[in-house]
This record gives C-alpha cells, structure tokens and sequence, in this order.
C-alpha cells in the first residue's frame, strides 16, 4: 500500500492537528512492512525487531510535526529505525559485556537458524549467517541496497554519510560475503 501524496502534502498534513492522526496511521499502514524488514535484516531476531518498530514508530509519532519533506517520508523513517536499531545493539553489547562483534558472532548470526520465523533453506541460511557477520555499518548499507534497492542518495540521507563511502562500503561487504561463503560451501 503506497500513498500517493508528495513529500510536502505528508509534511503539511502531519503538520495539521485535525489531519495529523490519520495520515500518520495511513503512513504507518503503508510502511510498517517494509519498514519492519530493514529492522528484522539488522536484529534477526522477530520479536526484537517488533520491539524496535513499534519504538521507531512512537518516536516517528512523537516527531511528526518536525518532518519538513525535505527528504522522502520513508527515508527520514529508514533514518530513525537504522538508529533506533543501532541503539538496541549497542544496549545489547552493555547488557552482555562483550563486545558488539562478540554479540553478532554468538547472537545475531544463530538467530535465523533457531528463529521459528524462519523458512529459508541452506543457502539462505548461509547468506544471512555471511550477512550477520559484517561489522554493523556494512551490514546496514549491504542490507540498504540489496533487499531495499535504495538509492545510494537516499542512503546518504539515512546514515548521514557521503554516497562514495557507502559505495565503498557496500562494495567491501559484498566481497567479504563472497569469501565467506567461499568458506563456509
């Protein structure tokens, strides 16, 4: 369900108290899917990341009147959901005591297996465990731009960095992918 409003009519209608409660409710009905993916690709695990959408979200309520349209609803959305992911993880480091690299290799890389949410098969598997076990910023621009084919404009906008970087990034996530799963096969 996509909206057909630009960027300015979002902005003015969140912006209007007598209109701002249903268009963010039609806004959160059209992107809570996608939304929730980019979340379930850096968490892995279901009920974390409804926890981290549902705050992404309340956060985006609680900042509605503050978005301008100057970008694309969905990416200033991507932005606070990214962070809000990034925030998990690194209370999930201080929880554990280890480091966030520790965390991922003995969490984040065994929750699609045992997750009863889901249904890959081997390769699957072996692409979301060869995924996990990228440090947390080529994790995110690999994720960005694989599975959401998001401009590297856009991925700019949401981690605030310059377009050659995330293409450097991306370029060395897919190629430590690669030789993980040359490893692993």
């Amino acid at each position: 369900m996509k909206l057909q409003l630009t960027n300015q009519e979002i902005s003015e209608l969140l912006s209007n108290p007598e209109t701002a409660r249903k268009t963010f409710s039609d806004l959160m009905k059209a992107y809570q899917q996608q939304i929730y993916w980019h979340i379930r690709r850096m968490v892995t695990n279901h009920d974390d990341a409804d926890d981290i959408l549902q705050n992404t979200f309340i956060k985006a309520w609680q900042n509605s009147q503050s978005y301008r349209g100057d970008a694309a609803f969905t990416t200033w959305l991507y932005r606070i959901a990214t962070n809000e992911c990034i925030d998990f993880l690194n209370s999930a480091h201080q929880r554990y005591s280890n480091s966030l690299s520790e965390y991922e290799d003995d969490s984040l890389v065994n929750n699609y297996a045992e997750d009863p949410w889901f249904d890959g098969d081997a390769a699957e598997e072996k692409l979301q465990k060869a995924i996990q076990s990228l440090p947390t910023k080529q994790r995110t621009v690999f994720n960005l731009r694989y599975y959401d084919e998001m401009p590297y404009a856009d991925m700019a906008k949401v981690l605030d960095t310059s377009e050659g970087a995330l293409k450097a990034s991306y370029h060395h996530a897919v190629k430590k992918i690669e030789d993980f799963l040359k490893e692993v096969h």
